[in-house]
């Protein structure tokens, strides 16, 4: 099976071999841009993967809304591409727009349906965004949108409770993402989309699949193959990192962050006590 690295605490500035992100979710609300700015700032990668879900085209065609801080994102990623990380971008349902590229060209940037990522150690991972494999998308895309509607209608709430937490001096937890953990349904059809994406990985003759869609960053081996999820940027903050020697991990970036900041906060009380 794969490598499994230890799910990344502290860290300053950081260089790694690849960078797996999906679902930011660029044009919503909901989208922790500024969170994954500082992510960004702190890690640098040979290749950075972004899995899908981008830009939501589906939120900015009912209306537009794109800050300073969704278009520093993008200035960002791009900027690493100009020093010369290579960027491979897999459009998810929500940027399919961006599926009519596929096989183009964009200077640093190059978009596939899908692709074969070659580990360190010389490991295969299938790499897509998982939407191909969810039969609500694929087959009833109005009650696809009708759940796109709820799910934004919940990030919304998390959005004033984390206001409300940070206010009290707590750190940020997704309550969403809770929630979502707590539905026997959704444990349910996490379980079921773990095992056909694995299976789709396993006839592709891959040793791993790197995947989005679901929102919920983990690691494992229950399928035979290496499965993992890079997660979200609305709900979670978490990305997978492939290490030099052919290892992967989760940042979880809100914990992470927070670890640095405390760090950071006792630096100048040790030095002035020294």
């Amino acid at each position: 099976m794969g490598a499994m690295g230890p799910v990344t605490d502290a860290i300053d500035r950081r260089h790694v071999r690849a960078v797996f992100l999906s679902d930011i979710h660029l044009g919503t609300r909901g989208c922790q841009a500024e969170l994954l700015l500082d992510f960004l700032r702190h890690h640098e990668a040979d290749i950075i993967y972004l899995v899908g879900d981008i830009v939501d085209g589906w939120r900015l065609k009912r209306g537009w809304y794109w800050p300073q801080s969704h278009n520093d994102v993008v200035q960002k990623i791009l900027r690493k591409g100009r020093k010369g990380a290579e960027i491979v971008y897999i459009p998810g349902n929500h940027d399919e727009f961006l599926r009519e590229y596929v096989d183009g060209n964009f200077g640093s940037i190059t978009v596939v349906d899908r692709h074969m990522h070659e580990g360190a150690d010389g490991r295969r991972y299938l790499l897509l965004h998982g939407d191909q494999f969810d039969v609500v998308v694929r087959h009833a895309r109005f009650l696809a949108l009708l759940g796109d509607w709820a799910y934004d209608f919940a990030l919304w709430i998390n959005t004033y409770f984390n206001h409300a937490r940070r206010r009290l001096g707590f750190p940020y937890w997704s309550l969403s993402a809770w929630a979502k953990l707590k539905v026997k349904n959704a444990v349910n059809f996490i379980g079921s989309f773990e095992k056909i994406v694995s299976d789709e990985a396993r006839e592709s003759g891959a040793d791993g699949v790197i995947c989005g869609h679901i929102h919920h960053a983990v690691i494992h081996n229950d399928y035979g193959v290496t499965y993992m999820n890079t997660g979200d940027w609305v709900e979670s903050c978490t990305a997978i990192l492939e290490n030099h020697d052919g290892s992967f991990e989760i940042v979880r970036w809100t914990e992470t962050a927070a670890t640095i900041a405390a760090r950071e906060a006792a630096r100048p009380r040790a030095l002035s006590a020294a």
